[in-house]
Order: structure tokens, then sequence, then C-alpha cells
């Protein structure tokens, strides 16, 4: 039997087809419906695909422009050892370091006296007015030991600085030069030119301190400026010159006291400018706005401190404190709220608050016969290097610098006079420790005197039982320095060696040691091979 459906399609069929194409219809729209209240998830996400991969795309293509199409910078090639010699010369206490031809590593700029230059640049004296043998000044690659420059500079060299900026960039410097008898000269550290040269009006029997002293700008040029001490019968002078143009500025001036040594500018935490001197066993002092209105006849603008004042004032002559030995070193170190003073004595080593000048602490029974310097035993913690007695009895003391607490100590033998200590900064924040020692090598007869020679060991805290040595040097050392000659990427030394006596010439040479070989360290990338010493 049929259905009743089947029956109505069979006899009206045209109706039954509008119905279908009403049910068809009335399912479209309800799609269209759905589709236009849908959130349009479907079509952010594809767009989130199509800028996925564009990004991606143009990643790829920087990438390959940088690694294929940009050529990289040419790395000057770091030779681990290079020397320069000279023959029939002398040599100066001084070494300085700059980055000269912009080649990223650190140069070597030394002084010299000889007849002429090297063959490469082929000059005398006589180019610059100076009778033979006169004072050269020479910038060496730190890469290679190739010359860049050199060129007479003076007759005799008293005092040189080379860490003074110029005022046309304030990012090159240039070195300052005392000659003998009578000259002060400023040398561009880049190219060796002279930037400007005068007559000084030094006396004829003065005799010039070190180091040279820079005092901020009085003259209105916008650049530091100079202040030079010297002393003749018993008085000290100070004299004030353009940072920029040389010029003197004002006439001499006496400070007033009987400083022989190292002189030091300390700023007060009021700001105030003083220049210390030791006087034999007292600490002198001199106020820089003192002597500027006393060398100009005019009001100055630095400040003077009242406490510093009323300490001076009430002593004679200018005294700001005595102490029980004679005041061999000063040395200007970072403290809590300004700069600290730590005073070295012929019978201690005192850390001096720098507004009041009491002491923080104070180490006694030291003999200590070189300059501190300064380094990192702990991370980020300040240590300073004593030097504790002279030859067979001489002691390494590295010591905290807030509290004075021993924090290591080494019996380490050393000749009268030999190289000084020195510190690298290491990536621990530490620091590596280099020190000068003697080492005797036995000799093959009995009859015959052992040899002796300097040894250059190497501590770091992270063994503090053990010393490296890293060479041994037979020749006479004048100046020693060691630095990171490529920040985070390589260390070394420098020696410059010489004849003993200045009057008698001989063979001079300035030479780089890098470290390299089986020890691998992560020290600045130092990586010296020597020998290991266990140190009971």
């Amino acid at each position: 039997m049929m259905d009743n459906k089947d029956v109505e399609a069979e006899i009206h069929p045209l109706k039954n087809e509008d119905r279908k194409s009403q049910e068809n219809l009335g399912n479209r729209l309800k799609n269209e419906d759905n589709l236009k209240s849908a959130p349009p998830q479907s079509r952010l996400s594809r767009c989130r695909t199509v800028a996925f991969f564009l990004s991606l795309f143009a990643c790829l293509f920087v990438v390959f422009v940088v690694s294929f199409i940009i050529p990289c910078p040419d790395r000057p090639e770091s030779q681990r050892m290079w020397k320069i010699d000279y023959n029939a010369a002398v040599t100066y206490d001084f070494l300085a370091m700059e980055d000269i031809n912009r080649d990223r590593i650190q140069d070597v700029v030394f002084l010299y006296k000889n007849a002429n230059g090297t063959d490469n640049s082929n000059q005398s004296c006589a180019d610059e007015g100076f009778s033979s043998p006169c004072a050269f000044v020479a910038a060496v690659s730190g890469a290679n030991g190739s010359v860049l420059w050199e060129r007479p500079v003076a007759q005799d060299v008293a005092l040189v600085d080379c860490a003074v900026p110029r005022l046309s960039d304030g990012k090159s410097s240039a070195c300052i030069l005392v000659g003998r008898p009578s000259s002060l000269t400023a040398v561009d550290l880049l190219t060796g030119e002279t930037l400007w040269s005068h007559p000084s009006s030094f006396g004829g029997n003065a005799s010039v301190l070190k180091p040279l002293l820079h005092v901020p700008d009085v003259d209105g040029d916008g650049a530091r400026d100079l202040l030079i001490l010297t002393r003749e019968a018993k008085q000290v002078s100070g004299y004030i010159y353009s940072g920029s143009t040389g010029r003197q500025i004002g006439h001499r001036g006496s400070l007033g006291v009987d400083g022989d040594s190292s002189p030091l500018l300390h700023v007060t935490r009021t700001g105030a400018h003083y220049i210390l001197l030791p006087c034999a066993n007292s600490l002198c002092g001199c106020s820089v706005k003192g002597l500027y209105e006393r060398v100009t006849g005019k009001e100055s603008p630095f400040k003077r401190d009242p406490l510093w004042e009323s300490m001076l004032n009430t002593s004679a002559p200018r005294q700001l404190l005595r102490s029980s030995g004679a005041i061999r070193y000063l040395v200007s170190v970072p403290g809590k709220s300004g700069q600290d003073l730590l005073l070295v004595s012929s019978e201690a080593c005192v850390l001096l608050d720098g507004q009041e000048l009491t002491p923080r602490w104070t180490l006694g029974a030291a003999q200590v016969l070189r300059k501190p310097i300064l380094g990192h035993y702990k991370p980020d913690t300040l240590t300073v290097v004593i030097e504790n007695g002279t030859g067979t009895d001489r002691q390494i003391l590295l010591l905290d610098l807030g509290s004075g607490a021993v924090l290591w100590s080494q019996a380490l033998p050393s000749f009268p006079g030999g190289p000084p200590s020195a510190s690298l900064p290491t990536a621990d924040h530490r620091s590596a420790f280099l020190f000068w020692g003697l080492h005797e090598l036995a000799s093959t007869n009995e009859m015959e005197p052992r040899v002796a020679q300097h040894s250059l060991y190497m501590f770091h805290p992270t063994l503090p039982s053990v010393l490296l040595e890293l060479v041994n040097i037979s020749a006479h050392i004048i100046a020693f320095d060691a630095l990171l000659f490529e920040p985070s990427r390589h260390a070394a030394y420098v020696l410059l060696t010489g004849p003993a006596s200045p009057d008698v010439p001989g063979l001079v040479s300035v030479t780089k040691h890098k470290g390299h070989g089986r020890w691998s360290c992560s020290w600045a990338g130092w990586s010296p091979r020597g020998l290991l010493f266990l140190i009971s």
C-alpha cells in the first residue's frame, strides 16, 4: 500500500518541487546566519600564519645578507710575542698604552735616547734642532711591534704624561713632555705631530716633581689644565698651564712647603681641591684655590674646605697631620663616600678617611718601599697589594681595603729596586696578580757564583696555594706593565729593558709576551704556560 506522501507527490509533482526548493533556501539562509554570527577566529589564524612565515622569511634574508654579502671587518692578527731593539741607546722608566691605529688592540708608547730613530723613520735629532743624542718618543703596534710613528721631542725628558685628553674630540689623547733644559711640549698620540711647544719658565736648578697634576678648567677653554710642581732650594713651587694651548696661566707661585716627592691632587667631600705632599714625617697641603689666586691675582673658581683650612691654619708650615715615620707614598683609593687616602710611611701603612683624615685601619711594623697597587681578591671587593720588606725578607700581602685584614700572604725574595707588581681584571670579577721575584740558577761550577734572574709569577685567588712562574729575565728591567690588549680576548705584559746607567748607552728592547700553551684559564683570555709552584 503506497504512502500518502508518495501518492500526493504523484498527483501534485510541481507542488512537491516547490516545497523542496523552499526547504533548501531556508537551510542556506540559516547557514549564512550561522557564518555571520560565528567569531572571525579562523580568519585571524590564517593571518597569523601568513605573518609568521613573512617574518621568518625576513629573518632568514637578513641572516643571509649579513653572513654572505656584507664583508666582515678585518681583524689584525695579534702576535703572541714580538721584540724591537735599539742599539747604543738609553731609556726611561715610562710605558703608556693607547689604541693608536684604531685596530682595537692597545699599542705601546715609550721613550728612548739615541742619536737617530729607527731605519723606518729616518729622523734625527738635528731635524728638530737638538744635539745628538736626544730623546725620542715612539709608538709601536701592540699586534706585531711595527713602528707606528716616532720623533725627537726634547734634548732630555724630566716628566711625561700620556693620559691627557685633547680638546678637539675628547676621545684621543696627547702626551705632555717636560723637557730639559726648558721646554713643554704636547704630542698627538694618534699621529705623533706636535700640538704645541713652549719654553718653560722653571729655574735652572729646579727639579720637576712627578707626577703631572690635572686641575679643572680655569681659563674657560673646555680643557682640563695642567699643574707642574718643582722643587728648588727646599721650596716647592707651582706652575699652571692651559691644557689646550700650553700657555702659562699667571706666574710661578710658592706652596710654602718643602715637599720632596709624589704630589697628589685630592678632592674633599665638599668639592675642594688640595695639593698633598710628603714633607718628611708630615703630610703637607695647599689649596688649589689659594695657589691660583697667588699666581694670577684673580678670584678663583675653586672652593676651600673649612675643616681643612682650619687644620692648615693651626699648623706650620701648612701641615695636615704628622706621621710616626717618613712618608713615602700617597695613594688615592675609593671610599664609601668619596676618595680616601692610603698613606705609606717607613713604619706603617694607614688608610685615612678622605675628609676627616682619621685612621680607618693601620698595618704596623711595615717596611713598604714600593707604591701599593689595587686589585680584587674577592669579587667586586677592592684589595690593596703591599710589598713588605726587601731582598730575601720581602713578603707579599693582600689586604682587604675596607678592613685592613690580611687575605693572602707569601714570602717572595726580590732584587732591590725590582719591577713593580701589577693586577689584571678577570672574568669572575676578581684579579690576576703578577709579582716579580728572585730566581737563582745553580752554577755547574761550585767556585762560580750563582746567576740571579728576575722571575715573573702569577697568582689568582681561585687557587690560593698556587703560583705560576711565567718567565725568567736576566736583562735589566726599566719598566713593566700588564694589561688587556683586547677587551675579553687576550692579556699580555710588556717589558722595557736597557742599560742600568743613563750615562752608558747599550741595547734597549721593548718586548711583548702573551701567555700560551698547556694551562688554559678563563682569566681575561690569558692561557699561560709555565711552572706551577705549590705554596706550603
